[in-house]
């Protein structure tokens, strides 16, 4: 259990870990882990933000008590300080002790994006014509061949591990392709981005990529007229569309007993048939909850509604949300409808500003998203499309925002915002 002090900005000294705000981390340039003061410089940054922090005194000094604020217990029960019976504390120290035993290496970035989104092009082209396939053979009655996908898969995470930034800018350029393939394109590149980010074994990364590919196979199996409805759905269409959990289960498995050699790996069965689960127990199709869902069945649902919130999607009237929009929201869902410490991890992955979105700069120019900045989350590398009075640049040049210091994202736009269409420019 950790234990905080609440206290003001005047009683933090260097030495002190600030473990939580009065506010979210994702409204600050703070690194969502926490902050060890190290000087006045970062005191003073703190009080530009908060009127008042908690401090770890188990990771660092305490403040003097004249410093305390009181008018809440200073030893909190749960990472966000909410109150919780003894049980459900167990669950989620449970899941969080799984969480932390996921890293296994550490991935550096080898090749420039330049060089790798070439590479990148064409294995995405080739995982997408594969999971075209086994969809067309569904439809048409016939046994699938899961192995069109697989070595795709493993090139795609070569590519990832090279410098995942490339893949990441490929997928976000097709959202407007066939919504089908590239959803599960892009789940699966996320998911496979997500495993780098919290250092799996090249093996569990394969999992999840194929994994977060096959998440949907058993829409396959439903009504398009259905898939693509319009409107609300009646409580019974509702429970059909759920029932593509459990298609997409069967599918795998009588892929399984098909296979007279190598068998599907466990977690992948897994993935699939938990990522509607949710860690407060109000997903879907069996309510579990907290560590009952097996880890990559959290990583998954977390993916999967990341990228359905930021895809157009046929039945919805309402425009996909921005990247940043989706990120804010999924940062509200931490701890109720997602492991707070693997929603925090996947916001570092993809960063407040994924690759492949559009923001205007505090100079009022406008660029697209090219590399994150893990350190700096509000400073990545950008290509600049327009300048200050919105006017394309005859050429566009990229910029390290954490190279300018005066420089930042002052806000995440919507896609096509002046009239910018990132899919021809780009692809």
């Amino acid at each position: 259990m950790k234990k905080e002090v609440k206290t003001s900005i005047d009683g933090l000294e260097p030495g002190m870990f600030v473990s939580s705000l009065d506010r979210p981390w994702i409204k600050t340039p703070f690194p969502l882990e926490g902050i060890l003061i190290q000087s006045r410089d970062d005191i003073e940054r703190l009080r530009r933000y908060c009127s008042y922090v908690y401090v770890d005194v188990e990771q660092g000094s305490s403040p003097a008590a004249r410093y305390w604020i009181l008018a809440d217990t200073p030893t909190r029960t749960t990472l966000f300080g909410e109150e919780t019976d003894p049980a459900l504390e167990r669950a989620r120290r449970r899941a969080r002790e799984e969480y932390s035993s996921l890293r296994r290496t550490t991935y550096h970035t080898v090749e420039t994006l330049s060089i790798e989104v070439e590479s990148a092009r064409g294995v995405s082209a080739t995982v997408a014509r594969g999971y075209k396939e086994l969809v067309q053979d569904l439809e048409r009655g016939r046994k699938i061949n899961l192995g069109v996908v697989k070595d795709g898969i493993s090139d795609m995470v070569e590519s990832i591990n090279r410098n995942p930034a490339a893949m990441m800018w490929i997928v976000q350029m097709k959202k407007l392709d066939e919504y089908t393939y590239s959803r599960a394109l892009g789940t699966s590149v996320w998911c496979a981005t997500f495993g780098r980010h919290l250092g799996l074994e090249v093996n569990s990364i394969n999992q999840l990529a194929l994994g977060g590919l096959l998440l949907d196979l058993g829409k396959s199996r439903l009504p398009e007229n259905l898939l693509n409805k319009r409107g609300d759905l009646t409580p019974q269409e509702l429970q059909t569309i759920q029932d593509h959990v459990d298609q997409s289960v069967r599918i795998l498995a009588a892929d399984n007993e098909n296979r007279s050699g190598e068998k599907f790996d466990i977690n992948v069965l897994q993935m699939v048939a938990t990522h509607h689960e949710r860690f407060d127990g109000g997903g879907y199709p069996q309510g579990m909850k907290n560590d009952d869902i097996p880890i990559f069945g959290r990583i998954a649902g977390i993916v999967d509604s990341y990228d359905a919130m930021t895809s157009e999607r046929p039945y919805r009237q309402a425009r996909p949300l921005s990247p940043h929009e989706a990120i804010a929201e999924l940062y509200d869902l931490r701890d109720h409808k997602f492991q707070a410490e693997l929603v925090e991890q996947f916001i570092q992955t993809v960063g407040l500003y994924p690759t492949g979105s559009l923001v205007e700069l505090n100079s009022g120019q406008v660029g697209a998203v090219v590399e994150i900045n893990g350190l700096r989350r509000l400073q990545p590398t950008v290509m600049l499309l327009l300048d200050e009075n919105k006017e394309p640049y005859p050429e566009f040049k990229h910029l390290d925002l954490s190279t300018r210091d005066s420089l930042r994202v002052e806000r995440g736009l919507e896609p096509g915002a002046y009239g910018i269409n990132m899919q021809e420019l780009f692809l």
